[in-house]
Protein backbone atom coordinates (compact mmCIF):
# COMPACT_ATOMS: atom_id res chain seq x y z
CA UNK A 1 0.00 0.00 0.00
CA UNK A 2 2.85 2.41 0.74
CA UNK A 3 6.05 0.50 1.43
CA UNK A 4 4.90 -0.83 4.79
CA UNK A 5 5.54 -4.50 3.93
CA UNK A 6 9.30 -3.95 3.89
CA UNK A 7 9.12 -2.80 7.50
CA UNK A 8 8.16 -6.37 8.40
CA UNK A 9 9.92 -8.45 5.75
CA UNK A 10 13.37 -7.28 6.92
CA UNK A 11 12.91 -8.25 10.61
CA UNK A 12 11.31 -11.51 9.45
CA UNK A 13 14.58 -12.33 7.69
CA UNK A 14 16.48 -11.46 10.86
CA UNK A 15 14.15 -13.73 12.84
CA UNK A 16 15.12 -16.76 10.74
CA UNK A 17 18.78 -16.18 11.54
CA UNK A 18 20.18 -14.12 8.66
CA UNK A 19 22.85 -11.51 9.54
CA UNK A 20 21.71 -7.89 9.02
CA UNK A 21 23.59 -7.20 5.79
CA UNK A 22 22.65 -10.59 4.28
CA UNK A 23 19.01 -10.04 5.28
CA UNK A 24 19.07 -6.61 3.69
CA UNK A 25 20.41 -8.01 0.42
CA UNK A 26 17.73 -10.72 0.26
CA UNK A 27 15.07 -8.15 1.13
CA UNK A 28 16.22 -5.70 -1.54
CA UNK A 29 16.26 -8.41 -4.23
CA UNK A 30 12.74 -9.50 -3.25
CA UNK A 31 11.51 -5.88 -3.25
CA UNK A 32 13.03 -5.22 -6.67
CA UNK A 33 11.40 -8.32 -8.15
CA UNK A 34 8.01 -7.71 -6.60
CA UNK A 35 7.90 -4.02 -7.52
CA UNK A 36 6.63 -5.13 -10.95
CA UNK A 37 3.31 -5.99 -9.30
CA UNK A 38 2.99 -2.58 -7.68
CA UNK A 39 3.80 -0.75 -10.90
CA UNK A 40 1.27 -2.76 -12.92
CA UNK A 41 -1.42 -2.23 -10.30
CA UNK A 42 -0.65 1.51 -10.12
CA UNK A 43 -1.25 2.18 -13.82
CA UNK A 44 -4.46 4.22 -13.23
CA UNK A 45 -2.59 6.61 -10.90
CA UNK A 46 0.44 6.80 -13.20
CA UNK A 47 -1.56 8.22 -16.11
CA UNK A 48 -0.31 11.70 -16.95
CA UNK A 49 2.84 11.33 -14.81
CA UNK A 50 5.23 9.98 -17.44
CA UNK A 51 7.33 13.17 -17.66
CA UNK A 52 7.55 13.46 -13.86
CA UNK A 53 8.70 9.85 -13.49
CA UNK A 54 11.26 10.05 -16.30
CA UNK A 55 12.83 13.17 -14.81
CA UNK A 56 13.17 11.66 -11.33
CA UNK A 57 14.12 8.12 -12.37
CA UNK A 58 17.81 8.73 -13.26
CA UNK A 59 18.32 10.46 -9.91
CA UNK A 60 16.98 7.58 -7.83
CA UNK A 61 18.86 5.04 -9.95
CA UNK A 62 22.11 6.92 -9.28
CA UNK A 63 21.32 6.90 -5.58
CA UNK A 64 20.53 3.18 -5.69
CA UNK A 65 23.96 2.43 -7.14
CA UNK A 66 25.67 4.41 -4.37
CA UNK A 67 23.52 2.89 -1.63
CA UNK A 68 24.09 -0.67 -2.84
CA UNK A 69 27.84 -0.10 -2.82
CA UNK A 70 27.66 1.19 0.77
CA UNK A 71 25.88 -1.99 1.91
CA UNK A 72 28.70 -4.13 0.53
CA UNK A 73 31.26 -2.00 2.39
CA UNK A 74 29.46 -1.65 5.75
CA UNK A 75 30.23 -4.14 8.58
CA UNK A 76 27.17 -6.11 9.70
CA UNK A 77 27.24 -4.87 13.31
CA UNK A 78 27.45 -1.23 12.20
CA UNK A 79 24.59 -1.73 9.78
CA UNK A 80 22.39 -3.21 12.53
CA UNK A 81 22.88 -0.09 14.68
CA UNK A 82 22.21 2.36 11.83
CA UNK A 83 18.96 0.74 10.65
CA UNK A 84 16.68 1.69 13.62
CA UNK A 85 17.50 5.38 13.20
CA UNK A 86 16.73 5.23 9.49
CA UNK A 87 13.35 3.63 10.18
CA UNK A 88 12.50 6.10 12.98
CA UNK A 89 13.52 9.12 10.93
CA UNK A 90 11.40 8.14 7.94
CA UNK A 91 8.41 7.41 10.18
CA UNK A 92 8.62 10.80 11.91
CA UNK A 93 8.72 12.59 8.56
CA UNK A 94 5.60 10.75 7.45
CA UNK A 95 3.75 11.61 10.68
CA UNK A 96 3.71 15.30 9.75
CA UNK A 97 0.60 16.25 7.74
CA UNK A 98 1.34 16.79 4.04
CA UNK A 99 1.46 20.30 2.64
CA UNK A 100 1.62 21.76 -0.87
CA UNK A 101 4.97 21.44 -2.60
CA UNK A 102 7.36 24.14 -1.48
CA UNK A 103 8.54 26.79 -3.90
CA UNK A 104 11.54 25.66 -5.89
CA UNK A 105 10.91 21.93 -5.52
CA UNK A 106 9.30 21.65 -8.96
CA UNK A 107 8.83 24.13 -11.78
CA UNK A 108 5.64 24.74 -13.72
CA UNK A 109 6.86 22.72 -16.71
CA UNK A 110 7.52 19.71 -14.50
CA UNK A 111 11.30 20.10 -14.44
CA UNK A 112 12.68 19.12 -11.01
CA UNK A 113 13.95 21.99 -8.88
CA UNK A 114 17.14 21.83 -6.78
CA UNK A 115 15.37 20.41 -3.72
CA UNK A 116 13.79 17.67 -5.84
CA UNK A 117 17.15 16.69 -7.35
CA UNK A 118 18.90 16.47 -3.98
CA UNK A 119 15.98 14.68 -2.34
CA UNK A 120 15.57 12.12 -5.13
CA UNK A 121 19.28 11.20 -5.10
CA UNK A 122 19.33 10.99 -1.31
CA UNK A 123 16.28 8.73 -1.16
CA UNK A 124 17.81 6.57 -3.90
CA UNK A 125 20.92 6.13 -1.74
CA UNK A 126 18.70 5.25 1.22
CA UNK A 127 16.74 2.75 -0.86
CA UNK A 128 19.84 1.05 -2.22
CA UNK A 129 21.45 1.00 1.21
CA UNK A 130 18.42 -0.10 3.19
CA UNK A 131 15.51 -1.62 1.27
CA UNK A 132 13.31 -1.94 4.38
CA UNK A 133 11.35 1.25 5.20
CA UNK A 134 12.65 2.99 2.07
CA UNK A 135 9.05 3.15 0.85
CA UNK A 136 8.04 5.09 3.95
CA UNK A 137 10.77 7.68 3.46
CA UNK A 138 10.19 7.93 -0.30
CA UNK A 139 6.47 8.52 0.23
CA UNK A 140 7.18 11.10 2.92
CA UNK A 141 9.62 12.95 0.67
CA UNK A 142 7.49 12.89 -2.48
CA UNK A 143 4.34 13.93 -0.62
CA UNK A 144 6.13 17.17 0.24
CA UNK A 145 7.76 17.67 -3.14
CA UNK A 146 4.80 16.91 -5.41
CA UNK A 147 1.49 18.77 -5.23
CA UNK A 148 -0.75 15.75 -5.83
CA UNK A 149 -2.95 13.18 -4.09
CA UNK A 150 -1.37 10.56 -1.84
CA UNK A 151 -2.32 7.64 -4.11
CA UNK A 152 -0.80 9.33 -7.19
CA UNK A 153 2.35 10.18 -5.25
CA UNK A 154 2.43 6.56 -4.06
CA UNK A 155 2.33 5.38 -7.67
CA UNK A 156 5.38 7.49 -8.53
CA UNK A 157 7.09 6.10 -5.45
CA UNK A 158 6.45 2.55 -6.67
CA UNK A 159 8.29 3.19 -9.94
CA UNK A 160 11.22 5.13 -8.47
CA UNK A 161 11.74 2.73 -5.60
CA UNK A 162 11.51 -0.28 -7.90
CA UNK A 163 14.28 1.13 -10.10
CA UNK A 164 16.50 2.04 -7.16
CA UNK A 165 16.06 -1.40 -5.61
CA UNK A 166 16.73 -3.05 -8.97
CA UNK A 167 20.15 -1.51 -9.49
CA UNK A 168 21.16 -2.30 -5.91
CA UNK A 169 19.85 -5.87 -6.31
CA UNK A 170 21.98 -6.41 -9.42
CA UNK A 171 25.05 -5.44 -7.43
CA UNK A 172 24.11 -7.82 -4.61
CA UNK A 173 23.59 -10.71 -7.04
CA UNK A 174 27.00 -10.15 -8.62
CA UNK A 175 29.08 -9.17 -5.59
CA UNK A 176 27.03 -9.98 -2.49
CA UNK A 177 26.09 -13.02 -0.41
CA UNK A 178 22.52 -13.83 -1.44
CA UNK A 179 20.48 -16.48 0.41
CA UNK A 180 18.14 -17.50 -2.41
CA UNK A 181 16.11 -19.82 -0.19
CA UNK A 182 14.90 -16.67 1.59
CA UNK A 183 14.88 -14.19 -1.29
CA UNK A 184 12.75 -16.23 -3.72
CA UNK A 185 9.76 -17.05 -1.45
CA UNK A 186 9.84 -13.52 -0.03
CA UNK A 187 9.72 -12.11 -3.58
CA UNK A 188 6.72 -14.32 -4.38
CA UNK A 189 4.79 -13.11 -1.34
CA UNK A 190 5.68 -9.47 -1.91
CA UNK A 191 4.65 -9.74 -5.55
CA UNK A 192 1.11 -10.64 -4.48
CA UNK A 193 1.06 -7.92 -1.83
CA UNK A 194 2.46 -5.27 -4.15
CA UNK A 195 -0.16 -6.04 -6.78
CA UNK A 196 -3.09 -5.83 -4.34
CA UNK A 197 -1.67 -2.96 -2.25
CA UNK A 198 -2.45 -0.02 -4.58
CA UNK A 199 -6.06 -1.18 -4.94
CA UNK A 200 -6.44 -1.17 -1.14
CA UNK A 201 -4.71 2.22 -0.81
CA UNK A 202 -7.28 3.77 -3.17
CA UNK A 203 -10.03 2.93 -0.67
CA UNK A 204 -8.33 4.05 2.55
CA UNK A 205 -8.53 7.59 3.96
CA UNK A 206 -5.12 9.24 3.32
CA UNK A 207 -4.65 10.24 6.97
CA UNK A 208 -5.32 6.69 8.20
CA UNK A 209 -2.84 5.28 5.71
CA UNK A 210 -0.14 7.83 6.54
CA UNK A 211 -0.45 7.65 10.34
CA UNK A 212 -0.74 3.85 10.36
CA UNK A 213 2.49 3.48 8.41
CA UNK A 214 4.32 6.00 10.60
CA UNK A 215 3.26 4.43 13.91
CA UNK A 216 4.18 0.93 12.73
CA UNK A 217 7.56 2.24 11.64
CA UNK A 218 8.28 3.84 15.01
CA UNK A 219 7.38 0.65 16.88
CA UNK A 220 9.63 -1.37 14.61
CA UNK A 221 12.49 1.12 15.07
CA UNK A 222 12.39 0.58 18.82
CA UNK A 223 12.35 -3.21 18.43
CA UNK A 224 15.27 -3.17 15.98
CA UNK A 225 17.30 -0.86 18.23
CA UNK A 226 16.77 -3.08 21.27
CA UNK A 227 17.74 -6.17 19.26
CA UNK A 228 20.88 -4.44 17.88
CA UNK A 229 22.03 -3.36 21.37
CA UNK A 230 21.41 -6.82 22.84
CA UNK A 231 23.04 -8.55 19.85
Amino acid sequence: MAGLASLFSYPALLAVGLPPTVANQANTIALATSSVGAIVSSRPELRGQRARVLRLLPLTVLGGVIGGALVLLTPSDTFALIVPFLVAGSSLVLLRPPRPAAAGTARADGTPGPATVVGAIAIGVYSGYFGAAAGVLMLALLSRLLADTLVRVNAVKNVLLGASNAVAAIGFVVLGDVVWSAAIPLAAGLLVGNYTGPAIARRLPPAVLRIGIAVAGLVLAVVLFVDAVRG
